[in-house]
Order: structure tokens, then C-alpha cells, then sequence
């Protein structure tokens, strides 16, 4: 695993000290991504993690140890980034399900290796495999009464491809170091994104691998990393990352954990918009560019205007589905879509 940073890459923006109250109303309203240095240092778990992997992975094992984990195994020979295969026919990797005590021995017990498998076990639920654990170590900058989802993340030197995610992301590393580069989604066309429906994880993810990549390939690339800018993390630190932030994900020591904390503003009927493009391919690609754009237009007008209210010049009476979203209103819509795509 490469150890130094990306030179000449802006960091992220610092902050020390930071609760609740300035989370809200300096950092979160920024939408840019912000490093929170030391901000879960105080928990149980940082305590364990002082005390060296194997103490912290005894604290995880008492409390479920066999609670099975989606672990992705990569030979060594293949490197440290998961990935597709050449030809996009499967990937680098393995999946398994050890159970999470017989993980975490693993990962313990291989720390001296010379190469060790590629290990990594990402969304591992903690509020429901793990309830004490999400109890004692709890985010002190997010409303305790509202339930978010909550996850580990635990491997060893492992590289993540850069993707995005929809919601909001605080990652707050309880073990090792982490790096972090981030881009913002407006270079998407410069990250030469893989496939959208068959991912490694879930998630588009960009074809170029930032520690080694290939500008003959992929030349955009340049201008993106013009645009990137750099976060190194240690134990107690955390990074928040606004929704659809584009990262690359290094975990830097023979053991690393984190536990992130994932949560959408917005009300709550909102669905993911992936089923909006899916939808788009239907209804959009083929048309001809001149009616193509006239329904861009038309999108422009009744989803992205946020200076005014489109149904402004109707009568509340008369906005029908356009209105204020009823649970009446919204039984229509998935109704509506769901004859259209049962045809």
C-alpha cells in the first residue's frame, strides 16, 4: 500500500471543537465535504482501539460474534483495489459471509502477514447486529431521538473506487488511518464512470484507479484531480461528506475500522432518483433531440426550479398531482407508474 498523500492536492477543510450547534448552522448548510478532528475520540470504542485491534476486536466479538458479515476477499497477487475483471464479466474479488468474530481473528491475526489476502467488510448494520455498540458510541452532532442508518466498515489495507453515495456520510475512524480524495459530482464526465446497473457494491464506480491511472486512457482524468482535494484521518477523527460527493478510499494499516452514520434531508417518501434515470431509459434515449430537449425543459420547469413555485399561477384546488404531496397523491403516482410499467 502506497503511504504518501496525492503532492500537490488541496486538503479538505479542518475544523476542531465542533457540536451540534455549529455543525448545523456552519458546516452542514456549506455542502462541502469537512474534516472533524477528534470528534468521536472519547468513545468506548476509541478507548478499546488505543489498547491495540485484538482489545477492539474482543469489544466487538462480546457482543456478536456470529452475526454473519458481507466480506469481500481478494488475492493479494490481484492488489488492493477491488474491481471488475478485464473484460467486465465478474471482479477482482470473492464474496463471503464469515461470521464477524471469525473476520475480525483474521484480520487480528494477519496484521504481520507479508500478503494477506484483501479484506474488507463494508455496511456491516450496527443498529441491528450490534445495538450496544450503536448505544455507547453515540453522534453527538445528529438528533438522537431520529434513528439513522448506522454501519461498520472493517478490513485491512484495502482501496475503495471512487463513487458517490445519496445520503449525507459522517465516517468516523475508530481504527488505523484513512485517506480520503474527494471530487465534486460536477466532474463526473471527467471520472469515467463504469457501469451503472452491475456495480461492485451498489454503486457506479470510476473506471480510472487514482493511485495509478491511466491518462492515455483516460485523459479527463487530469482536469478532475485539479478539482480533488485530500482528507488523511486518524483514530477519533471524522469526515463529513455531503450527498453525492464523489471518494476514493484508502485504509492505510494492516487494521482499520470505521463507523459511519447515514441520513437524507428531505421528507420521507423520497425514493432513490436512480429509478428516475432507469425510468428515463424508457421514456427519454431515442427521442429525437428536438422533443429531447423540449422535455429538458419541461423537467427544468417542474423538478430543478427552486426560485419559484411552478404551479404558482393555479389554485391549490387544481395542481393535482403537482401539489403538496398528500399519501393520497402519492398512492397515485406509484399507481400511475406502476400500470405504465406493467404494460
Amino acid at each position: 500500500m502506497v503511504d504518501d498523500g496525492f503532492p500537490g492536492i488541496a486538503p479538505v477543510a479542518e475544523f476542531d471543537g465542533v457540536d451540534r450547534t455549529r455543525f448545523e448552522a456552519e458546516i452542514q448548510p456549506a455542502g462541502e465535504p469537512a474534516i472533524l478532528r477528534g470528534l468521536v475520540k472519547d468513545w468506548p470504542l476509541l478507548k478499546a482501539s488505543r489498547q491495540g485491534a485484538g482489545a477492539l476486536a474482543d469489544r466487538l466479538k462480546q457482543t456478536a460474534p456470529d452475526t454473519p458479515v458481507r466480506t469481500f476477499r481478494q488475492p493479494r497477487s490481484a492488489g488492493t483495489r477491488f474491481f471488475y475483471n478485464e473484460d467486465f464479466s465478474g471482479f477482482t474479488f470473492e464474496v463471503e459471509t464469515p461470521p464477524l468474530g471469525v473476520l475480525l481473528d483474521t484480520l487480528v491475526s494477519g496484521q504481520d502477514a507479508a500478503e494477506p489476502d484483501a479484506l474488507f467488510a463494508g455496511g456491516v448494520p450496527v443498529r441491528e447486529a450490534l445495538a450496544p455498540i450503536a448505544r455507547d458510541n453515540p453522534m453527538s452532532l445528529l438528533d438522537p431521538a431520529v434513528e439513522r442508518l448506522t454501519s461498520l466498515w472493517i478490513g485491512n489495507q484495502t482501496r475503495t473506487a471512487p463513487h458517490w453515495d445519496l445520503p449525507q456520510n459522517l465516517a468516523c475512524v475508530v481504527s488505523g488511518r484513512r485517506r480520503f480524495l474527494l471530487f465534486p459530482i460536477e466532474q463526473i464526465a471527467n471520472l469515467y464512470i463504469g457501469p451503472l446497473d452491475v456495480t461492485l457494491a451498489g454503486q457506479p464506480v470510476s473506471l480510472v484507479d487514482p493511485r495509478h491511472p491511466d491518462i492515455d486512457r483516460f485523459p479527463r482524468f487530469a482536469e478532475a484531480m485539479k478539482q480533488a482535494r485530500i482528507a488523511e484521518l486518524g483514530p477519533g477523527d471524522a469526515l463529513y461528506m455531503p450527498s453525492m460527493q464523489v471518494h476514493y478510499v484508502e485504509t492505510l494499516d494492516p487494521f482499520g475500522m470505521m463507523m459511519n452514520f447515514w441520513w437524507r434531508d428531505g421528507p420521507e417518501h423520497l425514493a432513490t432518483p436512480f429509478m428516475t434515470l432507469l425510468h428515463g431509459l424508457l421514456t427519454l434515449r431515442g427521442m429525437p433531440a428536438r422533443e429531447r430537449q423540449a422535455w429538458k425543459l419541461i423537467f427544468d420547469r417542474y423538478l430543478f426550479q427552486d426560485d419559484e413555485d411552478p404551479m404558482v399561477h393555479l389554485p391549490s384546488t387544481a395542481r393535482g398531482l403537482f401539489g403538496d404531496p398528500t399519501p393520497d397523491k402519492l398512492a397515485r403516482i406509484r399507481a400511475i407508474l406502476g400500470r405504465s410499467l406493467n404494460r
